[in-house]
């Protein structure tokens, strides 16, 4: 089968977790017999045109800027319609596949030029993402994931909660939409680690305690929640830390915020790390925390579990079908700066109970959140589809 992938993100260029996703689905596509063609964004000293694991990527030059971010996105969309219908010529595609509202235009644009089935994965949506905040841009992107749920022939959501959030909001047919989940390469997170290694480079002793939080530094992930729960946390444990790793645009406002926490802030922002060095990073924390009051699914809590660190997450969306409360990891109340320093102090506190969830946490991921489940799930979509 010949599939044109559409994303406006894919390693190098990484802002959430749509990279890593088509970087995991499509390199499984392809080692299920998939040709596979990957039309992004260009991306600084980067080649154009690229091989990646048997995934032939192609990156559009945009030779048009904008300081409104909903106008750039409709006008690399042009370019990116432009590449689809050349690629065609030689390729003859059977299937479209974008991902998220930023390549719409181009996944239906592509579609009926090409008369080819659509297929469109959600990975979250704008009343979700904007927390019900309406404005201008976000009214329109509103209207271009609605106008994406019904030109699809089917539509992929990374959790059912993120499914009943589609057919409600854009009033699309239940049997329209089909679940996977995102997945892992488990290899990936396997390695042997010097934990006093790690933690030195972050000024941090091997016996300290060390709480970790990866993500964009946005109000959905819930950073300031963590970081109020940070006073109650050291009460208990003088010795701990707080490792935040990302960046966004709330970041110098969180940064405030912990410095307001008063007393020795053990708060560190590094900022972006290396795949690798977060990784390193994990595997040597004592508890990895996702505080998040909305999250369609919650790709860093699998990636924590398959590093064998124990999880402490909101009870929300994606994130409470991932997690088993007290069995693959703890959930806490949303929102809530004393559910999560509890939930902390549960793990450092017992050290047998941080073993077994971390066990049975690496598990789940070997059976169920796998880029291989995953693509033969999506293949199946893709059958429906052309059908």
């Amino acid at each position: 089968m010949s599939i044109c992938m559409v994303s406006w993100e894919f390693p190098p260029r990484s802002v959430g977790g749509i990279a890593s996703h088509c970087l995991g689905l499509s390199r499984s596509l392809v080692a299920q017999g998939c040709e596979v063609h990957l039309v992004t964004l260009d991306f600084p000293d980067v080649p154009a045109e690229e091989n990646v694991e048997g995934i032939r990527v192609h990156r559009v030059s945009v030779d048009i800027g904008h300081p409104s971010f909903l106008l750039w996105v409709l006008a690399f969309n042009h370019f990116m319609e432009k590449k689809v219908a050349d690629l065609n010529t030689s390729s003859r595609f059977e299937l479209i596949h974008c991902h998220d509202w930023l390549t719409v235009p181009t996944g239906i644009t592509s579609k009926h030029f090409l008369a080819k089935p659509l297929v469109a994965t959600f990975h979250s949506t704008e009343r979700g993402r904007s927390q019900g905040a309406s404005d201008p841009d976000g009214f329109a992107v509103n209207g271009i994931e609605r106008w994406g749920a019904h030109e699809a022939e089917r539509l992929i959501t990374v959790s059912h909660s993120m499914a009943d959030q589609v057919c409600e909001e854009y009033a699309v047919p239940r049997g329209k939409v089909r679940v996977i989940p995102n997945g892992v390469d488990p290899s990936q997170y396997e390695m042997t680690v010097d934990r006093a290694r790690v933690r030195g480079r972050y000024g941090l002793s091997e016996h300290e305690r060390l709480v970790l939080f990866v993500g964009r530094m946005v109000p959905a992930k819930g950073v300031g929640y963590l970081i109020n729960a940070v006073p109650a946390i050291r009460r208990r444990y003088p010795d701990a830390w707080f490792v935040m790793v990302g960046d966004g645009w709330q970041r110098k406002q969180l940064e405030e915020q912990a410095l307001s926490t008063g007393g020795d802030v053990r708060i560190i922002f590094t900022g972006l790390l290396p795949t690798r060095e977060l990784i390193e990073l994990m595997h040597a924390a004592d508890v990895l925390t996702v505080p998040s009051i909305y999250e369609p699914f919650g790709i860093v809590a699998i990636e924590g579990m398959a590093c064998g660190v124990p999880v402490v997450a909101s009870n929300v969306d994606g994130l409470s079908e991932i997690i088993q409360h007290m069995e693959t990891g703890l959930h806490v109340s949303p929102r809530s700066p004393e559910s999560i320093a509890s939930a902390v102090d549960q793990i450092l506190s017992d050290q047998s109970l941080a073993k077994e969830i971390a066990y049975n946490a690496r598990q789940s991921i070997l059976s169920r959140y796998n880029w291989e489940s995953v693509a033969k799930q999506t293949l199946s979509v893709y059958g429906e589809a052309i059908r």
